[in-house]
């Protein structure tokens, strides 16, 4: 059986997301695994994150188990109180959100919640001496003050019109936490929540184990025991995932097609913002030529891609915003046109070679692309890419590594990259192409840099008009056609394979970040076992 859920619009456009992996069904008792009565599971996740404490970044888009934020998203991503007791007040200048907060809370230590903790995690975020890679999302935030035990005011530099999507942000104990060092203290790895699970255990590399708070303020979870048996290898997940070591497991879609007629089983296709592009660095003499990166736009096939790498699990992308997106730019979409690919090269002096690759000044239209090791999505499309723009005379080698050894690569060769949140376009647009951004971490990994592109960055992040945003937000798509920073293949499904033992399960539209919070097992605690 195949469960979809399709891409949900709302009023306003602000969507948020969560994503990746789920369920249980029986496992062996090393991975912790599930029992007669369901109330257990094993999962088969790619990834597992460096921190397990929000002060550095985990669960920043929310759906932590372990924690709670502010607030959080329903099943059609509407933001919905969590340790806020309602949605917060806002000023009529958009400068001043004010949270009522939940009486009577407690992290798992026993301590109470209060405004204090509130103050606490977003103020060590904004530390500098904090190591949070993702602080300039918070760049708006002025000040956050507890006005008192249950209410907190933030007060923005400007308007900010995301901000709330924000406050999805899990909440840190100032007890527990606020006496360690935060970037290297046990609280990384010992994390003390108010959420509907506890972490008992931690082996890096192998597996996260998690049982049940039975004192959760929103009522204790029927899944008892969670086990996240960290697998980066799609081949081997799905091998144990058909073995019985795991009740459940996020594939590719070719090898999620191998379980169909498994009886037992369900299949969960979650549409996402979640895409994979090719970087495009601006220091190399090819990839940063413009007539290169218009040309390859033009040669890849995008809808082939979907059909023979996806198998329909996805959709052409453009950009990082999907189609299907209230803020997608209509008119941006490209086709795919080999012949105009070759013209745009002749005009611009890339003429073919004896073998049929093209050369300017002495320079081969040549470079390296590289994807992760063990990641069969990104490996076929990157042999799809390299396929397509040969047809145009450009030489793409194909090389697969850790992402240690590709970080040192990016600004000399592409990469076969992802990325993508559906909550709002700042959250992606700003990140990838902000030229300040340039070489800070996995952020604008291809240097672009375009003074427009950037004007129209701050401006649509700087006002809470919608239709100023719109208007910002489709001027840098439609730069994106003339000056591409990257080449952008397909946004992907996510696909889940898992025991079907419980009521209440369903996806979202999901981000590109995936593993322990998001997927099927979004809202784990409200599942019913079936009897």
């Amino acid at each position: 059986m195949t469960v979809r859920r399709p891409w949900t619009v709302r009023a306003g456009g602000v969507v948020v997301a969560a994503l990746l992996g789920l369920t249980a069904c029986s496992a062996p008792a090393e991975e912790g695994g599930g029992s007669a009565a369901h109330d257990s599971l094993v999962v088969g996740i790619a990834t597992e994150p460096d921190t397990l404490s929000p002060l550095l970044g985990y669960g920043k888009d929310g759906n932590s188990k372990i924690f709670d934020g502010l607030l959080r998203h329903d099943a059609d991503l509407q933001l919905t109180p969590a340790l806020a007791t309602e949605l917060p007040e806002v000023s009529e200048d958009g400068l001043t959100y004010t949270y009522r907060l939940r009486e009577g809370v407690e992290f798992t230590d026993g301590d109470p919640f209060t405004a204090e903790d509130v103050v606490f995690t977003y103020e060590t975020i904004l530390d500098p001496d904090t190591n949070n890679p993702y602080r300039d999302e918070l760049d708006a935030l002025q000040d956050v003050r507890a006005e008192d035990d249950h209410t907190v005011v933030f007060t923005l530099a400007y308007p900010y019109a995301p901000f709330a999507e924000r406050t999805v942000l899990p909440i840190a104990s100032a007890s527990a936490a606020g006496d360690q060092d935060v970037n290297t203290g046990s609280y990384n790895t010992e994390p003390v929540g108010t959420g509907p699970y506890v972490l008992t255990g931690w082996t890096p590399g192998e597996r996260l184990t998690f049982e049940a708070n039975p004192d959760y303020w929103g009522g204790a979870p029927e899944v008892r025991r969670l086990t996240m048996a960290v697998i980066p290898d799609d081949d081997v997940r799905a091998t144990r995932l058909r073995s019985g070591d795991l009740d459940a497991a996020v594939l590719p879609p070719n090898l999620a097609e191998g379980f169909a007629d498994d009886e037992g089983l369900v299949t969960h296709e979650a549409e996402s913002a979640d895409f994979r592009a090719v970087t495009l660095p601006s220091g190399n003499p090819v990839t940063g030529d413009r007539a290169i990166r218009r040309a390859l736009d033009l040669a890849v096939d995008r809808e082939l891609m979907v059909d023979s790498v996806l198998l329909g699990a996805g959709h052409a992308a453009y950009g990082p915003i999907p189609v299907s997106s209230p803020w997608f730019a209509e008119g941006t979409e490209r086709a795919h046109d080999p012949e105009a690919a070759g013209r745009i090269l002749d005009e611009a002096g890339w003429t073919p070679g004896d073998d049929g690759v093209r050369a300017r000044d002495g320079q081969r239209a040549e470079f390296t692309l590289w994807y992760p090791a063990g990641d069969r999505l990104r490996q076929e499309h990157a042999l799809a890419f390299a396929t397509d723009v040969a047809e145009i005379g450009v030489d793409v080698t194909v090389e697969s590594g850790s992402w240690e050894v590709i970080e040192g690569r990016l600004t000399e060769d592409a990469v076969l990259s992802g990325g993508g949140n559906p909550a709002d376009p700042d959250f992606d647009l700003y990140g990838l192409l902000y030229s300040e951004l340039a070489g800070d971490g996995w952020n604008n990994m291809g240097q672009y840099d375009n003074a427009d592109v950037d004007e129209q960055l701050d401006l649509a992040r700087r006002t809470a008009d919608r239709d100023e945003r719109q208007a910002a937000y489709d001027r840098v798509q439609r730069a994106l056609v003339d000056d591409p920073g990257y080449t952008f293949l397909t946004h992907i499904d996510h696909v889940y394979v898992m025991a079907d033992h419980w009521e209440g399960v369903t996806t979202q539209p999901e981000p590109h970040d995936h593993g322990l919070g998001h997927g099927p097992w979004w809202n784990v605690e409200d599942w019913r076992i079936r009897e």
